[in-house]
C-alpha cells in the first residue's frame, strides 16, 4: 500500500516539474551567468602550457597519479614516473610540466618525468654545492656500478661507493630508492657520479675513534666477517677492521679459513696486539677457548697406543692430530725398522688414520713424538735364527754403489753384496752391469753383524766355485778358442768357453801376419797363466803359432845337430881306420924292405 502512494507521488513530482524552463538559459540568462562563470574563473588557477608549476596529490593506485593544479581538471600521471619515491602518498606536492590544457577528451595532460629533468641539473649542482642529501631510484647494473634515477638524470653509483663493506650482490639493490650525495658532476659529459657510502663514512668514523679509544688487549668484541683470504679473516668491528690470521682460528690445523667462519657471520673474537696508531689490530678467535692440550688425558703416558689422522706430511715425518688441537710428530726414522732414508709419503698421506705408540710426551712444552713401527716385531730381535749364516733367501735391490749392492730381504732387515761376491766368472765393474735397482736377487748369508744391523750377503756363493773345475781345463800352455770381447789401451778382454773371461796384453794379440786382433774376432788363445786364487786367466793369440815356429826350428836344430854329429863320427871312425890301415900297409912294406934288404 505504501508502495502504490510512493509511485502516485513520483508520478505527480514529474508531472509538475518544468523540464522547458530547465532545458533553456532562462535561470542563467544574460548578466547573471557572466557574473557567476567570473566568479568561478575566479577560482582556478591560471595555466601556461609548457611550464613547469607544482600540484598536489590527491590520490593515487597501482596504475595511476591523480594531481591537482588548481585548474579546471585534474591531470593523470603514470605512477611509473614515480618509482623514485616509493614513500609518495596522498597529500604530497610535486612538480609536474604542463603538456596541454586539454588533450581530444577535454583532459589536463602533465608531466613529472620531464619536470624534474627540466629542473634536474639545477637540483643537481645545489645538491653538489651544499653538500645535500638527496633520494635516487636504483635501476638496474652496470659495469663497475649502479645506474641511479635522481631527479631524472641516469646518475652513476659505483660498486664501491654502494656500502663501507665490500657488496657481494649487486642485484639485491635493484629496484630500490635510497639515499645519496653527489660527489661528482662532469658538466662536458653531462656525467653525475653519486655515493650512498659517503652518507654512512661520517657516522662510522666517529664509531671508529670510539672503538679505537677503548681497545685493550685481552678485550672481547663482537664482529661481523667482512673478508675471508687465504691467510685469514677480516673482521669489521663496526668501522673498525681487524685481522684474524689462519692460525689464530682454531687450535687444530686449518688448510683454508672458509672451514672455520663463512661472509657476515657473526662472532666473538679477542684483541691479541694492534700497533700505535691502532691501525693494525689482531685478533684471535681460538683464544676463546681453553687449549687442547689442557683437556688432554691425565693418563696417557708414553708408551700407550693411539689413534689419530694425519693432518700434514713432510720429507722428515707426518704430524698426527689425535684431538682437536693436539698434534704429535712421526719421524720418517720412526715409521718402519728399514734403515733405507726414504721420504715419509712412502708410508703415509694426509687424511689417513694411522695407529701409533707415544714416544715422548712433554706436556708443558706441549710436544709428542710417536713410531709406528715399535707396534710390528723388530726383525733383527731373531736374526740369527731366521736368516742364519749360510741360509739362502730371495731380496729386493734397493740402490747401487761402485762397491756392491744393497738389498732388502724383508722391512728392516738388509744387506750389502760386495761387487766381487755377484759372480764367479765374470768381472763386474759397475753392480749396474748385473742387475737393477727394483729386481729380485738370490742370496746367500755370509756374515750378520748385528750391532750395525747389516748383513754381508753373497749370490755367487749359490754355485759352486767353477774355479776348482777352470783349474783343470785352463791349463798352462793349453790352446782354446776365444772371442775378443773388448779391446783397450792395456789389452783386450777374450770370452773363454763356459762362461770365463781371460786377459791378453797387445803384444799377445799380434796374428801371424803382423796385423793387431780386433773386437768380435774368434781366435785361438795358449793359457800363459792360470790364478785360481786371484781369478785370473792370462792369454796369447801371438804364442800359438810362435811356439809352433820355435818348437820348429829346435827340432830341426836337433835333427841338424844329430846329423852332424853322425858325420863326424863317420868321419872320426874313417879317419881312426884309415890310419891302421896305414900303419899296417907301412910295417908290411917295413918289413918287405928289410927282408929283401937281408937277401942281398
Amino acid at each position: 500500500m505504501v508502495e502504490e502512494n510512493k509511485k502516485v507521488d513520483n508520478s505527480a513530482s514529474e508531472a509538475e516539474f518544468d523540464w522547458d524552463a530547465f532545458t533553456n538559459d532562462e535561470g542563467f540568462a544574460g548578466e547573471k551567468r557572466t557574473e557567476l562563470e567570473a566568479m568561478y574563473d575566479k577560482t582556478l588557477s591560471t595555466v601556461a602550457e609548457k611550464e613547469v608549476i607544482d600540484g598536489t596529490v590527491i590520490s593515487l593506485n597501482k596504475r595511476e597519479v591523480v594531481i591537482n593544479i588548481g585548474y579546471k581538471s585534474d591531470g593523470i600521471i603514470s605512477l611509473n614516473e614515480f618509482r623514485y619515491n616509493q614513500e609518495l602518498k596522498v597529500g604530497d606536492s610535486v612538480e609536474v610540466y604542463v603538456e596541454s590544457q586539454e588533450d581530444k577528451k577535454g583532459q589536463l595532460v602533465l608531466s613529472h618525468k620531464k619536470a624534474r629533468a627540466l629542473r634536474s641539473w639545477d637540483r643537481v649542482n645545489s645538491a653538489l654545492e651544499n653538500d645535500e642529501i638527496i633520494k635516487g631510484f636504483i635501476k638496474c647494473r652496470t659495469k663497475g656500478g649502479m645506474i641511479v634515477d635522481v631527479f631524472g638524470i641516469e646518475a652513476f653509483l659505483p660498486g664501491s661507493q654502494i656500502d663501507v663493506k665490500p657488496i657481494r650482490d649487486y642485484d639485491v639493490y635493484v629496484g630500490k630508492t635510497m639515499e645519496f650525495k653527489v660527489v661528482k658532476i662532469n658538466h662536458e659529459f653531462k656525467n653525475v657520479v653519486v655515493s650512498h657510502k659517503a652518507l654512512i663514512e661520517a657516522e662510522l668514523e666517529q664509531q671508529k675513534k670510539e672503538i679505537i679509544a677503548k681497545l685493550e688487549k685481552g678485550q672481547v668484541l663482537e664482529g661481523t666477517v667482512k673478508n675471508i683470504t687465504s691467510y685469514g679473516v677480516f673482521i669489521d668491528l663496526g668501522g673498525v677492521d681487524g685481522l684474524i690470521h689462519i692460525t689464530d682460528l682454531s687450535w687444530g690445523r686449518v688448510t683454508h679459513p672458509s672451514e672455520i667462519v663463512e661472509l657476515d657471520q657473526k662472532l666473538n673474537v679477542v684483541i691479541l696486539d694492534f700497533d700505535d696508531d691502532k691501525k693494525r689490530i689482531a685478533l684471535g678467535l681460538k683464544q676463546l677457548t681453553p687449549h687442547p692440550w689442557d683437556a688432554l688425558d691425565a693418563e696417557l703416558k708414553v708408551g700407550d697406543t693411539v689413534k689419530g689422522k694425519v693432518v700434514v706430511m713432510a720429507d722428515y715425518g707426518a704430524f698426527v692430530e689425535i684431538a682437536t688441537g693436539v698434534e704429535g710428530l712421526i719421524h720418517v726414522s720412526e715409521m718402519s725398522w728399514s734403515q733405507h732414508l726414504r721420504s715419509a709419503q712412502d708410508f703415509m698421506k694426509v687424511g689417513d688414520e694411522v695407529e701409533a705408540q707415544i714416544l715422548t710426551l712433554d706436556r708443558e712444552e706441549r710436544k709428542m713424538s710417536l713410531g709406528i713401527k715399535q707396534l710390528k716385531a723388530d726383525p733383527w730381535a731373531e736374526i740369527d735364527t731366521k736368516y742364519a749364516v749360510n741360509s739362502k733367501h730371495t731380496a729386493k735391490v734397493r740402490n747401487f754403489t761402485n762397491f756392491g749392492v744393497f738389498v732388502e730381504i724383508e722391512e728392516g732387515v738388509d744387506g750389502l753384496i760386495h761387487i766381487s761376491d755377484l759372480s764367479w766368472t765374470k768381472k763386474v765393474k759397475h753392480p749396474a752391469e748385473f742387475t737393477q735397482v727394483g729386481a729380485e736377487i738370490e742370496v746367500k748369508v755370509l756374515e750378520i753383524d748385528k750391532e750395525n744391523r747389516r748383513l754381508s750377503l753373497g749370490h755367487k756363493q749359490l754355485e759352486e766355485n767353477p774355479w776348482d773345475v777352470f783349474e783343470t781345463i785352463f791349463t798352462t800352455d793349453s790352446i782354446h778358442e776365444g772371442t775378443i770381447v773388448e779391446v783397450f789401451e792395456k789389452g783386450a778382454v777374450i770370452a773363454l768357453p763356459y762362461g770365463v773371461e781371460g786377459f791378453a796384453t797387445p803384444r799377445h794379440l799380434v796374428k801371424e801376419d803382423g796385423a793387431q786382433a780386433k773386437v768380435e774376432e774368434k781366435l785361438q788363445f795358449k793359457v800363459i797363466e792360470f790364478s785360481k786364487a786371484a781369478k785370473r786367466i792370462i792369454l796369447s793369440h801371438s804364442r800359438t803359432f810362435e811356439d809352433v815356429k820355435k818348437a820348429e826350428e829346435t827340432a830341426a836344430k836337433k835333427e841338424a845337430a844329430k846329423s852332424t854329429k853322425k858325420g863326424v863320427k863317420k868321419v872320426k871312425d874313417s879317419l881312426e881306420k884309415t890310419t891302421l890301415g896305414d900303419i899296417s900297409e907301412l910295417a908290411a912294406l917295413k918289413s918287405q924292405l928289410e927282408g929283401g934288404k937281408d937277401a942281398e
